[in-house]
Order: structure tokens, then C-alpha cells, then sequence
């Protein structure tokens, strides 16, 4: 199978203040980081050679995955486009794909591929009906899905497209060719405006599976209760022991008011006496809940603890250093 490359290197400014203790690839979404989410679905499909181009909180990345993928480590942002050439070596004279690093997804590589050799281009960009056209960059195309322009964030009513931009790209080595010289270089401003400007083919393929760019806030929740509810067919850890209520190795809902689910439950979580869940609701490994908790529509993140008597609806709460609960294998 083809060479792929996760773009894990940018700042994650939309997922402040999540992204002051760690990496946007590493924030987890149920049982792992999103990353995880993107490297276990590659290998699930046969892409087991995997670079990642790294710039900040760097060891929390690669003390999650090892040696498990390649690393790039760019001391400046180099771009999108940029970190990639910074992988060129890598990819050899293979054709390879490129996924960002808050890409949650169950795209079909396999079709993306087939797609690709048959337009013959030198890209094909993975792209997906979306519902509101002002949180993405969306592509415009002919007949033959060959790509003729982009609009970025058109309010509805101006829209040409309602296909939005996955960032998730397959690429033939002669896309280096069009690269600018210096870096930083990113793909949706230096690069696919030359192929464009060029009269340089490249198309789009319409992926029917899931897609969320677990980029912003919003779509961090949107992700993760997707992935809950079924949505994808990506795996999550845990056993149904009730209908909607799934809990991890070690975590026991015996005693806990579930009103309403979904609700998953990570590994070695503690309840207080007289909980009340009512979902959606994702708690994570290691999460201690005191007595007389109530939570509705959150997300807690791993090691963290819930004072007594609180109430949270439509939070996302963490302790600041949850980072170190994210460390350790594939498997951990």
C-alpha cells in the first residue's frame, strides 16, 4: 500500500485552551487522541508506513506512537505544503497521501485511490457534502470532477459548491514540481492556485463515509458524540452494559442515575454516590466523579476530578497536565 503522511505540526489556535497543554492531533476524542483515531484507521485499511511532520509539544506525540511512525520535526512552521516537502524523502517515487492531524474519519482509501489513477492527475483532494458552507473551504469542479476553483468560506447564499475541502490529498511525486521555493507553503494558497494558473490537471473525490475536522470547539463535541452515537465506523473501547451505555476496563455505572444516553465511560473511573448522567457524555480514563454530581451534554477529559454537588451541562472540562495521561502506546 501507498506511503502516508499526517500533518501534525500546526498550533491549534480554534481548540485554545485544550491546545496550551498539548498538541491539536493529540486532543482525545473517547478512548484516544484523534491522531490514533487517524493512524488506527490507516493501518485498518493497509497504510502502515506513516510519517508525521512534528512541531508543538513534539515528545507528546512521540511518546504516544514511538517508533511506531516516522518523525519530522520542523524547528519553524514550514506550512502545509512546506511539511510535506520536508517528508520528501520518505515518499520515494510513490504516490502518497497526506491527511491532517484533526482529521476524523473513516474514508475509504482504497476508492480515494482508485479514483486518483483513474483522473490521471497529479492530486486528487478528498471532499464531502457539507450542510453550512461558511465553516469550510469548498472546491468547485467541471463535469469530469476535475477541480476549476475554491471559494473559501462563502456564506450560503454565494456558494458555488457545497463540497468542502477534508485536507486529505493523494498526490503523484510530481506535485513537488509546483511547490513555491521557500517556505512556509501551504496547499490552498501557493500551491493548487499554480495548478490552477498552470492548467495542471487535478480532480476531487466525494467521500460518502464520515469526515469531521476536529479543528474548533464545536466539532470537537460534534466528533466525539458522532463517534459515540454510531455515526462512523471507526472502533471505540468498552462494553455495552446497557442499551447506549458503554463503560471501560475497570469502571462500573452500578449505582449511577443514567437517564438518558449515549454515554461512554473510560477505564478506572470512579462515581461518588447519588451521580446523574443524562447524555450525551463521554468521561475519560481515570475520571473521578464526586457524590451528588449531575452532567449533561460534556466531555471530561482523562484524570480528571469532578467536585462534589457540580453541575455541568454542554462543558468540556479538564485539569490543566491531562497531557500525561495521554502518553504511552497504541494500546495503552
Amino acid at each position: 500500500m501507498i506511503p502516508a503522511q499526517v500533518l501534525a505540526a500546526g498550533l491549534g489556535t480554534r481548540l485554545r485552551p485544550l491546545t496550551y497543554e498539548i498538541p491539536k492531533p493529540m486532543v482525545p476524542v473517547l478512548d484516544r487522541p484523534v491522531m490514533a483515531h487517524i493512524v488506527d484507521a490507516l493501518r485498518a485499511q493497509g497504510i502502515d508506513r506513516l510519517v508525521a511532520n512534528l512541531h508543538y509539544f513534539p515528545d507528546t506525540i512521540r511518546d504516544h506512537f514511538g517508533d511506531t511512525i516516522e518523525y519530522r520535526y520542523e524547528e519553524e512552521l514550514l506550512g502545509t505544503a512546506g511539511g510535506v516537502r520536508g517528508c520528501r524523502d520518505f515518499f520515494g517515487d510513490s504516490t502518497f497521501l497526506v491527511i491532517s492531524g484533526d482529521a476524523l474519519t473513516d474514508l475509504d482509501i482504497a476508492a480515494f485511490l482508485a479514483a486518483h489513477r483513474a483522473h490521471g492527475g497529479v492530486a486528487t483532494l478528498a471532499v464531502k457534502q457539507v450542510a453550512d458552507t461558511r465553516e469550510y473551504g469548498v472546491v468547485l469542479h467541471d463535469d469530469d470532477d476535475r477541480v476549476t476553483g475554491f471559494q473559501e468560506k462563502p456564506v450560503p447564499a454565494e456558494a458555488q459548491s457545497d463540497l468542502g475541502n477534508c485536507g486529505i490529498y493523494l498526490f503523484e511525486p510530481a506535485i513537488f514540481d509546483y511547490l513555491p521555493d521557500d517556505d512556509p507553503a501551504d496547499w490552498a494558497n501557493d500551491v493548487f492556485p499554480r495548478l490552477l494558473a498552470e492548467d495542471v490537471p487535478f480532480h476531487i473525490h466525494r467521500t460518502e463515509g464520515y469526515w469531521n475536522d476536529v479543528g474548533s470547539l464545536d466539532e470537537l463535541k460534534a466528533g466525539t458524540f458522532d463517534l459515540l452515537a454510531g455515526k462512523t465506523t471507526l472502533p471505540i473501547s468498552g462494553d455495552a452494559v446497557a442499551d447506549g451505555v458503554i463503560v471501560g476496563e475497570g469502571s462500573s455505572v452500578e449505582g449511577v442515575d443514567i437517564s438518558a444516553g449515549p454515554v461512554w465511560v473510560g477505564r478506572g473511573v470512579r462515581f461518588g454516590e447519588g451521580v446523574r448522567l443524562t447524555g450525551p457524555l463521554a468521561i475519560g480514563d481515570g475520571v473521578v466523579v464526586g457524590d451528588g454530581v449531575s452532567l449533561r451534554d460534556t466531555i471530561v477529559f482523562p484524570e480528571t476530578t469532578i467536585a462534589a454537588d457540580t453541575i455541568l451541562i454542554g462543558a468540556i472540562t479538564g485539569r490543566a497536565g491531562f497531557a500525561s495521561a495521554l502518553r504511552g502506546d497504541l494500546d495503552a
